[in-house]
């Protein structure tokens, strides 16, 4: 990377200023910089097992905090994907492990959801799934005390497709809180 660009990593020692703070699933196929074309400190990240964004997790809410709070980003991206193990997983039978346990919210979504599937369709519940964590954004106590100090954040809920490399919005961008919605 120095042979190619020079300046690369003293400009990525310099204090990192992203807008975004994106939320996306640990699969390895999806890089939130190579996905938006950004470089490094343009971005920041937050990655779970199918792009969970639980406000009772402390590793994602101190993420979250430090990105609304900190950083001050503008743009909140809740980004799943198709093809997704995670959500494959939870329309699966429940396991008794770490992975079965983080995937219980995703499980109710489908119990609640799956009927507008078609059966084993997990591209539709993990569409569902983005779209119940921009819910959960909005009702969040970190966002709406930056909306309530009148702060510029959106939340977008996208999911990736891999295979064209390609982001498709599922819901409207929320802006200002959940009341501003109806």
């Amino acid at each position: 990377m120095q042979n190619v660009d020079p300046g690369f990593f003293l400009r990525g020692a310099e204090q990192q200023n992203p807008r975004y703070f994106w939320i996306g699933c640990s699969d390895s196929r999806v890089s939130a910089t190579q996905v938006l074309n950004l470089n490094p400190g343009e971005i920041f990240v937050h990655r779970n097992v199918a792009n969970l964004a639980p406000a009772d997790d402390p590793n994602f809410s101190a993420s979250l905090q430090y990105a609304v709070e900190a950083l001050e980003v503008s743009h909140i991206l809740v980004v799943g994907h198709y093809g997704c193990g995670g959500i494959r997983a939870a329309m699966e039978a429940a396991t008794d492990d770490p992975v079965g346990d983080w995937l219980t919210p995703i499980r109710d979504l489908h119990a609640a959801h799956g009927g507008s599937c078609a059966a084993g369709d997990a591209d539709c519940l993990a569409e569902y799934n983005v779209r119940a964590q921009v819910e959960a954004l909005a009702c969040n106590a970190i966002v709406l005390g930056a909306w309530k100090k009148m702060a510029s954040l959106t939340i977008h809920g996208w999911v990736y497709l891999i295979d064209q490399g390609i982001l498709k919005p599922v819901c409207a961008p929320v802006s200002g809180g959940i009341e501003s919605r109806e």
